[in-house]
């Protein structure tokens, strides 16, 4: 038996820790907007706290009824704001997992310290015990707040199956562990003295919450890891296009050069007649040969003459007005990447068009303060696709598209800036915000020549 009779921890505040810990979790990826999150919480928060006092009133028997309805109720308050379905319910299962594990901890450590300083036998409430019993719930839940959010920042695939298994079976262990005393002391695992049940509870609480967060943070470096490996893989391969092209219309400047020579022997053609049509078809053969583009900077150069034969191909009109020299301080890399994945998606989703006439993609590069401004702005019809507030891809195949957005935001975070996206009246508008360093020459950013 326990040696010193212990006093439960209030109702009241067990299922303001519950509320307060689905709260908590909820926040930062609640999907209800502030007021419709403000009246659920509020109801919630009635609701479990209601829960609790009247649980409180039934036989130990019924206990673990209590405490299941308890957990019921917090994974409905989380699975309606995070507006859960599959496998977003899946996900809802892991956060309600973490937050019954918090609320558990919180509750415990509080009330431990409370016997402490204010003695094991019931005494009448007093404000001190109020103040105590508020400063310790708002430094507690204030520091998982931040945790979460650290975590909600870090984008990854919604939770599957396993990953809720394995949330429960954590939570599970570590609620069975840190009860144990309280329903046997007749375990290896059980104590008998007060401070020392307070003791085990919290300390098993503890490693609990940290399993469950170190859970959470594998998931988080996999999905990194993962998304990384992808986008390094989009680099190299808009590198390797970006040699190949510049190979090819060198190439193909030096014909036309070299064509151009052989007008003139053309010209001498004696025969009017023939040599009109020798010059006509000539000039016709040559003309989609030239280079259109000079923006200043030789790589956007090579990249858009590329893509603008490619958009002639397609049908589609391709319009550009670029300051090349605005953007000699980024890597030949990251711009082959940028500019490919951005031009890429545009023509993808502009030759679909069945009207050629609609078949329109604007560009531009400018400066404007301290920053560079990338605008690509695409013709489209249909519906986006959006998960969580992002437009992933329209492909049939996800595995192997959807990191071209990814990548654009990527590169302009690395230069101090960000991309956006949104459907403008029939336009899909891609905006990319840089840092402009101010780099007074192309020189200063990177050796084109060594790069190609």
């Amino acid at each position: 038996m326990i040696e010193q009779s212990l006093p439960d921890i209030p109702r009241l505040l067990t299922g303001l820790a519950e509320w307060a810990a689905a709260l908590v979790c909820v926040l930062p990826r609640q999907r209800l907007g502030r007021w419709r999150l403000l009246a659920l919480a509020a109801l919630a928060g009635g609701l479990q706290v209601g829960l609790q006092v009247w649980v409180g009133t039934w036989p130990l028997l019924l206990w673990p009824l209590g405490m299941a309805l308890a957990v019921a109720g917090m994974f409905a308050f989380i699975a309606v704001a995070l507006q859960a379905r599959p496998p977003i319910l899946v996900e809802a299962g892991c956060v309600a997992a973490r937050a019954l594990v918090l609320a558990e901890l919180v509750a415990a450590a509080h009330w431990q310290v409370h016997c402490f300083l204010f003695g094991t036998v019931s005494q009448p409430d007093t404000a001190a015990k109020t103040v105590f019993a508020v400063v310790v719930y708002a430094a507690a839940f204030a520091l998982a707040a931040g945790l979460e959010r650290r975590l909600a920042r870090t984008p990854c695939q919604p939770a599957v199956v396993r990953d809720l298994v394995s949330s429960i079976a954590i939570a599970l262990a570590t609620f069975a562990l840190s009860n144990l005393s309280f329903l046997s002391t007749s375990t290896p695992f059980s104590g008998r003295l007060g401070p020392e049940i307070f003791y085990i509870r919290s300390l098993v609480d503890l490693c609990g919450l940290v399993a469950l967060y170190a859970q959470q943070a594998q998931r988080l470096r996999h999905a990194a890891t993962t998304e990384l490996t992808a986008i390094q893989g989009l680099l190299r391969k808009q590198h390797e296009q970006y040699l190949q092209s510049k190979r090819s219309i060198d190439a193909i400047d030096r014909t036309y050069h070299d064509l151009k020579h052989q007008l003139g022997v053309i010209r001498a053609e004696a025969d009017p007649s023939r040599r009109a049509d020798h010059l006509d078809d000539l000039e016709d053969s040559i003309r989609d040969w030239e280079v259109w583009t000079r923006t200043g900077d030789e790589v956007l150069d090579v990249i858009l003459t590329a893509k603008r034969r490619e958009c002639a191909e397609a049908g589609v009109d391709l319009t550009a007005v670029a300051d090349g020299q605005a953007l000699a301080f980024m890597s030949v890399a990251d711009l082959c990447t940028l500019f490919g994945n951005a031009l890429d998606n545009a023509v993808q989703a502009t030759s679909r068009l069945p009207d050629p006439e609609q078949r329109i993609i604007k560009l531009a590069v400018f400066r404007q303060g301290g920053l560079v401004v990338i605008t690509v702005e695409n013709s489209f019809s249909g519906s986006l696709k959006t998960e969580g507030g992002d437009i992933v891809t329209s492909q049939a195949d996800p595995t192997g598209h959807g990191f071209g957005l990814k990548s654009i935001r990527h590169i302009a975070a690395k230069y101090g800036g960000a991309a956006t996206v949104r459907p403008d009246g029939g336009w899909f508008v891609l905006r990319v915000l840089l840092t402009d360093p101010g780099s007074p020459a192309p020189a200063a950013g990177r050796d084109r020549s060594a790069a190609a």
